[in-house]
């Protein structure tokens, strides 16, 4: 059974179709690429995965349950969760802050018992601690952890929130543009972060424009055009699609660099 079941899914702002009986789906354990041009309903289908945005047609079905319509802080606990194309981070809270943030929505007596003072709470909050200091480890910011996150550079912000979405133990993480400016060899860092990731047993879906980044670490790959799925399949037969070279210049000459 897919992870994530995509069914005749639309998005309309007024006129305009953003996303358009969009269907596919994600198998457990596959890294599937989502790429397209400037505009083609990319985040915008991240967002209506998460909830931030409402359909207008069409079903999400998550692990075998219809999602769709669901807040966002409901779809975190069900199992799924993402970054955003721009780094979102807590800027005036400590790197391990940020990630047990994260952690809150599966802690099980949480703020209030720690308001309260109920015992359970000082064990809950010992066990988050610890976890996110594992998390940090994992994603190579452990000895930022005491740092304020608003001096932390780029690469590493993007390494805090892919760990603050960690943090909500995903089975299925979004991850939307997380190599986007930064250097090739910071890249490649967060490339070996991702298959690391991926050996943990979390399913990915990906939205990047690097190409050659894409065509290195996808099983699979869906091309959007318009709001549409203009193609899918291997790195190798998108690659080699002449609609998907026509809707978006560059895929072959990206691939080949």
């Amino acid at each position: 059974m897919p992870v994530l079941e995509v069914i005749g899914l639309t998005k309309r702002f007024g006129g305009l179709a953003a996303v358009e009986d969009l269907a596919f789906n994600i198998q457990t354990g596959e890294l599937l690429s989502i790429i397209g041009p400037n505009g083609a309903g990319k985040t915008t289908l991240f967002n209506l995965l998460t909830g931030f945005y409402s359909p207008t047609s069409g079903k999400i079905i998550f692990n075998g349950i219809d999602i769709t319509g669901y807040k966002p802080h409901r779809i975190i606990r069900s199992g799924m969760s993402r970054t955003f194309q721009l780094t979102s981070v807590f800027q005036r809270s400590t790197v391990l802050d940020n990630v047990i943030i994260g952690q809150m929505s599966h802690a099980r007596v949480g703020l209030i018992g720690s308001i309260f003072g109920i015992p359970a709470a000082g064990r809950e909050k010992k066990k988050v601690i610890e976890r996110a200091k594992e998390i940090l480890s994992f994603v190579g910011l452990e000895d930022k952890r005491d740092k304020i996150a608003a001096g932390l550079t780029e690469e590493a912000r993007k390494r805090l929130s892919i760990a603050s979405a960690l943090a909500t133990e995903p089975k299925l993480l979004l991850l939307d543009e997380p190599a986007a400016g930064i250097n090739l060899e910071e890249t490649s860092g967060i490339i070996d972060l991702i298959d690391r990731i991926r050996k943990t047993g979390v399913t990915i879906c990906l939205i990047e424009h690097k190409m050659k980044m894409v065509m290195s670490i996808s099983d699979r790959i869906i091309v959007l055009s318009y709001g549409k799925n203009i193609a899918e399949g291997t790195p190798e037969e998108v690659a080699n699609n002449q609609e998907v070279i026509k809707a978006y210049l560059g895929v072959r000459d990206a691939a080949q660099s």
